[in-house]
């Protein structure tokens, strides 16, 4: 099922994400569900909480996205993901959101990660990634912190952001997937 995707400003794209302690039929079901919405929207990442969940959930799959991408990179399901060290090396790139609708900026982030998850059959796995899957899983875990990744910005490329944000948390925005439209 398509889920409606949560847009910027609505209050459960602020909260931390609540720790899975252990998998239900009814949070496969869920994840399930959050692919097919990622997919639906062309999106490679999308959070729990950016579909009115307040799960510590993410799924990833940046398969077509990067061609140097291994099967080890998609799909991802990531529960109660936590960032363990980042690389000082950086890395500017141009980031997306699907909670931003038409808003993209440059980033900049740590090349490289290491982070600790559970897989969707509550395997632990602590995995260390560089490129577009550290960015994303990044991108993705600041979510379930309640965090957006214009907040990343410089003071200036935040500052001059404000009108685009205005525009989409007054839903003047167009998409080819569904949502959130508060009914």
């Amino acid at each position: 099922m398509i889920l409606p995707v949560y847009t910027y400003n609505h209050p459960v794209l602020r909260q931390k994400a609540t720790q899975i302690s252990d998998m239900t039929d009814e949070l496969r079901s869920f994840v399930e569900n959050m692919f097919e919405t990622m997919y639906n929207a062309n999106g490679i990442g999308l959070a729990a909480n950016q579909v009115g969940a307040g799960h510590a959930v993410t799924v990833i799959d940046i398969g077509d996205a990067d061609e140097e991408s291994s099967s080890d990179d998609g799909p991802l399901v990531l529960i109660n993901p936590v960032i363990e060290a980042v690389s000082d090396e950086e890395l500017e790139f141009e980031e997306g959101c699907l909670s931003l609708p038409d808003f993209r900026d440059i980033v900049v982030r740590p090349e490289a990660i290491q982070v600790r998850f559970f897989d969707r059959d509550m395997k632990e796995h602590v995995r260390q990634v560089e490129g577009l899957l550290a960015r994303v899983m990044q991108h993705e875990i600041d979510h379930l912190n309640g965090i957006y990744f214009f907040e990343r910005l410089s003071p200036i490329r935040r500052t001059l952001s404000q009108g685009r944000l205005k525009k989409i948390a007054r839903g003047d925005v167009t998409t080819e997937y569904p949502l959130y439209s508060g009914e």
